[in-house]
């Protein structure tokens, strides 16, 4: 572990691994396949860079977030440990590059987006790659019980027919229930039950539910009076902007975050927010992944969400440094009907499934038959507005799609311009001296960027520009030239989402979405929601208790939730309150006293078991008839 804790240091700048980091690392050091389950925040990409940085060979990382994996191989390159990402949004030139370059230019890690797994140029060329470790980030995907299934990340056990059988498994997730945990290891086929954990409560955090009517007034108000930035999530790209002005108004510095904004704008706000310029970002749950800021005092969700998972991730970004921080639910009697309202939404019928698989197709122009493999960039809005269709509709029924494994379908991406040179050094030489026009050109290129000779190179036409004084549309002029004189390949940037098709396009009756399935997944996710709003409606559970509950694991009341303060009131300990509560649970079990019985019957303090009763009546855990009966409310 020496060796481990010394790259640690070097290139993290710490001197100890975070709990459960370092038993990670010795169980896949040791040739283990490994679970890894650790909470948002718990530092994950750890426990496969610094083994993958100590053994010899090239890590390879399966992670379903683009913009994240760009985000970690630009880190790694900055620390000077080289790394490539492989995505559905590279051409196959740059595919082909890069795996070469992985071969033959000893990379420490190659990212993989799941889809390209089952590619078959990937898998030709696993053989000769000399990986030390797999790492699955995200591995709940693979789980149908999971909340975030993905067809694509049942292909990933594919890679053992084509490494060696030493390679271990790393599988890492922030939320699986026991369920899903099962699921991983079975379908990564793991050599054995492994499974390490950190328990996922996070003691910092007070989980507090505000039934309110007027939630803009209570945010308005809380903010005030609470110091320290924070995170708003709601479910609407509108609402996130209607809100953060809202807050901007009530003299709170704020801004908005949604996927549908421009990339450099995106960046902008988050750099903001994280800088401490902005205090209170109003986000979609686009808006997260990746966030390294530890001193998050509040995460506030303005609408309930559709899912513990969901919950529980988005508020564990809260409190990271440890200090206490806030989880606060608002909750008030019409979300449950818009609740009811998006499972309707969530759900078109099969038919319209159907009928938006054909629209696609018919808007991307691919023949019956044809597109396995392709790669589509894909314009929602255009989509929609060609075909006039419900842009939820849309996107459900593609999500749905997805799920049954026809296609694949990615956030909007934001890909910067790329060039490769495709001369040697010495014919480029030659190439700068017959052509003097470009030689000025050249020569600004390879002082703003190195290794364009190995690999494609992300550039900035408009960095470019301010750096020779051109314009930018000169700066394009003279890329594209280039390019046309094949001295070099030019890719222009752009920002779209992608489609990619799985299988080859189906005639209609071809495509079989069985009823059974189709319930069964609309019946998983009423559950999930169920347990959702049993969390929010609940005035005696502990809340910390129902969500460690939830992940299978077993709790003490934290003493801090909303529901816990007001037990604490009572001036009870917690051990008595609980004592007293299983005993009248006992007594009612048996039969329907009237409240002076009940007390007469209970061994407790009599003053003791009145404030017990009263609290229970108060919470409608115990009821009460016309002639005063009591039973328990189950």
């Amino acid at each position: 572990m020496e060796e481990f804790r010394t790259i640690l240091t070097r290139y993290w700048g710490f001197t100890s691994f975070r709990p459960l980091q370092e038993e990670i690392i010795r169980s896949v050091a040791g040739g283990r396949d490994t679970l890894g389950l650790m909470p948002t925040g718990g530092g994950k990409s750890v426990t496969f860079q610094v083994p993958g940085l100590a053994l010899e060979g090239t890590c390879l990382v399966i992670t379903p977030l683009i913009a994240l994996m760009k985000e970690q191989v630009e880190r790694l390159n900055r620390m000077e440990i080289r790394s490539v990402a492989i995505h559905s949004g590279m051409s196959r030139e740059e595919i082909d590059i890069a795996l070469e370059n992985c071969i033959y230019g000893d990379y420490k890690f190659l990212y993989v987006s799941p889809e390209r797994v089952s590619m078959q140029s990937f898998q030709g060329r696993l053989p000769r790659l000399s990986l030390s470790l797999v790492a699955v980030d995200e591995a709940h995907c693979i789980s149908q019980w999971g909340y975030d299934f993905r067809p694509s990340y049942l292909k990933i056990a594919q890679l053992r027919n084509f490494i060696p059988a030493n390679v271990p498994f790393l599988a890492l997730t922030a939320s699986a229930t026991p369920q899903v945990i099962d699921d991983i290891i079975e379908k990564l086929e793991f050599r054995g039950k492994n499974i390490l954990r950190t328990s996922f409560n996070r003691k910092n955090i007070y989980y507090l539910v505000r039934k309110v009517d007027d939630k803009g007034s209570y945010l308005v108000k809380t903010i005030n009076k609470v110091k320290g930035s924070g995170i708003v999530y709601v479910r609407s790209r509108k609402r996130s902007a209607e809100i953060a002005r809202l807050l901007v108004e009530g003299g709170i510095s704020a801004d908005y975050y949604h996927a549908g904004l421009d990339g450099e704008i995106r960046d902008r706000k988050q750099a903001a927010w994280s800088s401490g310029e902005i205090r209170v970002i109003v986000a979609t749950n686009a808006f997260g992944m990746g966030i390294d800021k530890a001193d998050v005092r509040f995460v506030i969700h303005w609408d309930i969400p559709d899912s513990i998972e969901s919950y529980f991730q988005e508020s564990g970004r809260a409190g990271r440094d440890n200090k206490p921080a806030f989880a606060v639910l608002l909750y008030s009697p019409a979300d449950k009907s818009r609740l009811n309202s998006s499972l309707r939404q969530k759900f078109p019928p099969v038919e319209r499934i159907k009928d938006i698989y054909e629209a696609l197709c018919n808007y991307l122009q691919v023949p019956h038959g044809s597109g396995k493999d392709n790669v589509f960039d894909f314009n929602m809005y255009d989509f929609v507005s060609k075909y006039r269709l419900p842009v939820i509709e849309a996107y459900n029924s593609l999500q749905f799609l997805q799920r049954e494994g026809y296609m694949e379908f990615t956030e909007e991406i934001n890909n910067p311009s790329r060039v490769h040179f495709v001369v040697s050094r010495d014919d480029l030489y030659k190439f700068q001296v017959a052509n003097e026009s470009f030689d000025g050109f050249i020569k600004l290129l390879l002082r703003s960027y190195t290794g364009m000779f190995t690999g494609f190179v992300a550039i900035s036409e408009e960095a470019l520009a301010r750096k020779s004084a051109l314009s930018r549309d000169t700066v394009y002029q003279f890329l594209v030239k280039l390019s046309s004189l094949n001295i070099i390949r030019y890719i222009p940037g752009k920002k779209s989402a992608l489609v990619i098709f799985t299988e080859e396009r189906l005639v209609r009756k071809g495509i079989l979405i069985s009823p059974e399935n189709y319930l069964y997944v609309k019946e998983k996710y009423i559950q999930r929601l169920d347990k959702m709003t049993g969390y929010a409606d609940t005035q005696t559970r502990c809340r910390s208790v129902i969500l460690l509950e939830y992940f299978g694991e077993e709790s003490e009341r934290c003493g801090r939730c909303d529901t816990c303060l007001e037990r604490n009131e009572l001036e009870l300990s917690r051990y008595e309150f609980d004592l007293i509560l299983e005993e009248i649970k006992g007594i009612l079990s048996d039969g329907t006293p009237d409240a002076e019985e009940l007390v007469r019957l209970a061994t407790h303090p009599e003053e003791k078991v009145i404030k017990v009763i009263r609290w229970l009546l108060d919470h409608n855990k115990i009821l009460q008839d016309e002639e005063r009966k009591l039973r328990w409310n189950s």
